[in-house]
């Protein structure tokens, strides 16, 4: 983990359209991964942050937080965590959160949520670690 490099990016190039071709399929099977615009649009948002996990200049990894304001707080979530399966195990998802933690607290956020599918066994186990505690809420989704 010690090489492990955390950064944002701000700028889309060739290598990071081709790390996320081989990162977000390891994520979603109904979603494709994002074209070149569509990481540019990420990027160039103000609301967005795109986390890179690298080691050697690879991409190991990535996270999105998001950060915006509402009337009760400044508010903070957590969304497309994806660490390559040749990776895991090496810390790279904690070193991740925790970097998007202190970003999120830099920017004002008051809390940070995020959702994880319960088959995710080890990164629930991971999220409980860095101090993410379950909510009793429900989470809806409208697909119009």
């Amino acid at each position: 983990m010690a090489d492990v490099i955390i950064s944002e990016r701000h700028h889309v190039d060739d290598d990071m359209v081709a790390a996320f071709q081989r990162l977000i399929p390891q994520l979603s099977r109904s979603n494709p991964p994002p074209s070149g615009d569509e990481l540019r649009a990420i990027v160039d948002s103000s609301a967005c942050h795109l986390l890179v996990a690298t080691d050697d200049d690879e991409i190991l990894g990535s996270l999105t937080l998001v950060v915006f304001p509402i009337p009760t707080a400044v508010r903070a979530w957590i969304e497309d965590v994806v660490v390559d399966d040749a990776a895991r195990g090496r810390g790279v998802g904690a070193k991740l959160n925790l970097h998007a933690i202190e970003l999120a607290s830099e920017l004002g956020a008051k809390t940070i949520d995020l959702t994880s599918r319960p088959s995710r066994e080890a990164a629930n186990r991971m999220y409980q670690r860095l101090g993410f505690i379950a909510r009793e809420t429900n989470v809806y989704r409208y697909e119009g």
